[in-house]
């Protein structure tokens, strides 16, 4: 379906900036029916097999799920998610409305603001002493080594031992994601979000406090997924419905030349994994600083200066292990976040030097 309008997957080539360049499979309507075929057949599968095998899942950790193994730092952040109505007196709803709830409150949402979202790196492997907002954001590596013991290497975890810097969010420490986005759309008494969490939670007989758990994160992933896929049912009509009556646009032009010399911006929306911002300063028409926040960036992420976790390390205490040489609860807990680190992957050599710093001019 992704590669009917994006191009290839998972690194779509046909999105640009205001929209996609795949003019002809707009223009054709075989290509618009067939990605609704195969939506119908997704979503098939979504309510006859995946929600199905998640209620068996709840039945089968309901114990974890009451007993709240894996809920981390419940508190949540979403930017907002699929502008439902770019022109109309809808102009601004989202599917998936933006806010933050903190510590599993969920009678109180607090508005987001982008200003208020700030990094630190006291125990990641980078320069710098400030906690920072992504405009002034400093990507500068200092790889300080592994703690040796013996002929085993192990993280200093009392010093930097992370490539991922730790964001917080109006000074607190927030976990994105699935979870958090029909959380706060809860909080915010979103109709169609509330009876998809109270449906759920009603068949699998378990309370609102179970959703804070590794069990409800794996929840809300296929509650979400059904959410979407009937949301899109109605949206796939509508290109069909522009090209009949001659619409065949694909993109809204950006006139770049208008743009200041000196700017800054930022983009920010929800990736499956989560909040992803990119934020970019730019003086006498070139890129001066650009630093992405991204899901991972998020969960993942080591202590901050304050000695807080980060929503991975946080989900994992009070786990116990029936094996310690199979640790399939850690595993599980750390699935449900489904972890994408391809954002915190740096090279070194074996010494820990950069292996090379390219300014593009």
């Amino acid at each position: 379906m992704m590669a009917i309008f994006g191009g290839k997957n998972p690194h779509p080539q046909s999105i640009v900036v205001g929209g996609v360049t795949c003019v002809q499979d707009i223009e054709n309507p075989s290509r618009i029916s067939l990605f609704q075929t195969l939506l119908e057949e997704q979503h098939r599968f979504i309510r006859q097999a995946y929600l199905p095998d998640i209620l068996m899942a709840a039945h089968a950790y309901r114990e974890e799920g009451l007993a709240g193994i894996g809920s981390g730092l419940k508190s949540y952040l979403a930017y907002g998610f699929f502008d439902m109505d770019n022109e109309g007196p809808g102009r601004g709803k989202t599917l998936f409305p933006s806010g933050m709830v903190l510590a599993g409150g969920l009678s109180k949402v607090y508005d987001f603001e982008p200003s208020k979202v700030t990094e630190d790196v006291l125990h990641s492997w980078y320069r710098g002493q400030d906690s920072l907002h992504p405009y002034a954001g400093v990507t500068d590596p200092a790889f300080t080594g592994l703690r040796k013991e013996g002929e085993i290497a192990y993280l200093d975890s009392d010093g930097k031992y992370s490539w991922i810097k730790a964001p917080t969010y109006d000074d607190h420490r927030v976990e994105t994601g699935p979870l958090a986005r029909l959380l706060v759309g809860y909080a915010r008494g979103d109709a169609r979000i509330r009876e998809a969490l109270d449906g759920t939670l009603r068949r699998g007989g378990l309370p609102a406090t179970a959703l804070f758990s590794t069990l409800g994160r794996t929840a809300a992933r296929a509650i979400e997924t059904d959410l979407i896929a009937e949301a899109m049912t109605g949206w796939a009509q509508e290109p069909a419905k522009n090209t009949a009556t001659g619409d065949l646009s694909t993109w809204t032009p950006f006139d770049f030349a208008k743009v200041s010399r000196d700017a800054q911006g930022c983009g920010l929306s929800e990736a499956p994994r989560g909040a992803l911002g990119h934020w970019v300063k730019i003086r006498d028409g070139k890129i001066e600083n650009y630093q992405a926040v991204v899901p991972t960036t998020w969960n993942a992420s080591p202590r901050d200066r304050k000695g807080r976790r980060g929503a991975y390390e946080e989900a994992l205490i009070g786990t116990r292990l029936a094996n310690a040489e199979q640790p399939l609860k850690i595993l599980r807990t750390i699935h449900s976040f489904d972890p994408c680190l391809a954002c915190s992957v740096h090279i070194v050599d074996f010494r820990g030097r950069d292996l090379g710093t390219y300014r593009v001019l």
